[in-house]
């Protein structure tokens, strides 16, 4: 087991969180299944390029999210396929072999006044709007537009961290509670950077978010043009 693309950036997820959450997708892939056994932990940390103790951290966190069960002399086995504590429980696009690691290039934030071609959302005419460059290990597999109501808070670049999500937890002190996802194609906008292998302006798929938390309001609107090539969306109910 080889992980590819753990971030290394100052604001990155600690090691440890990057792991559990590359073994969480990788459960929810199947591509670890129920009852599997994972190798021994010094082969695991050794195959991770981590330390011990990192890796044992890793697998108590997912222990803790149910996804791992420790057998005394015997290992740690699989348990489920339900991520729902996951950093990245919401985060919809795997690669299309299945899972791989979320990670981001922050491309701007600012803080706008609302274009008008965005759908009502929140409660404020302003808006932090941030723009990324989405890899799944280090494939490079999306652009995306996150606008968050100003009424909810302001995004600050120099704090953000891969996952979006946390930083509104730790730093805005906001909880997503429920998200609605439009799934349909579109145009690559004319600001995607050189490195995204699709032309702008050409057809790809596209997904609009709606993200609400207990407000009647959703406060953040997103969209995200995805590589079709690379990864695929994916939505389990179970």
């Amino acid at each position: 087991m080889t992980l590819v693309g753990l971030s290394k950036k100052p604001n990155a997820l600690p090691r440890f969180i990057q792991i559990s959450e590359y073994l969480g997708r990788e459960i929810a892939a199947g591509r670890l299944i129920a009852g599997q056994r994972l190798a021994p932990e010094r082969q695991m940390a050794k195959d991770l390029d981590v330390a011990v103790g990192t890796l044992r951290k890793a697998l108590k966190r997912l222990e803790n999210l149910g996804l791992l069960e420790p057998v005394q002399g015997s290992g740690n086995y699989i348990k489920q396929n339900n991520v729902a504590g996951s950093v990245y429980a919401m985060f919809r696009l795997e690669l299309l072999q299945g899972g791989g690691l979320p990670r981001a290039d922050v491309l701007s934030v600012s803080l706008e006044r609302k274009p008008t071609d965005l759908p009502k959302f929140g409660y404020s005419e302003m808006g932090s709007r941030t723009r990324r460059l989405r890899y799944l290990n280090d494939t490079i597999i999306a652009v995306e537009e996150i606008w968050l109501d100003k009424a909810a808070g302001v995004v600050e670049r120099s704090a953000l961290s891969d996952s979006l999500y946390q930083y509104y937890q730790t730093r805005l002190n906001i909880w997503v509670s429920r998200a609605e996802d439009y799934v349909t194609i579109g145009e690559v906008p004319s600001w995607a950077p050189d490195k995204f292998p699709l032309d702008r302006g050409s057809i790809t798929g596209f997904i609009e978010r709606f993200s609400w938390t207990d407000t009647k309001e959703p406060v953040e609107y997103s969209r995200t043009w995805f590589d079709t090539s690379q990864a695929r969306y994916v939505q389990r109910l179970t």
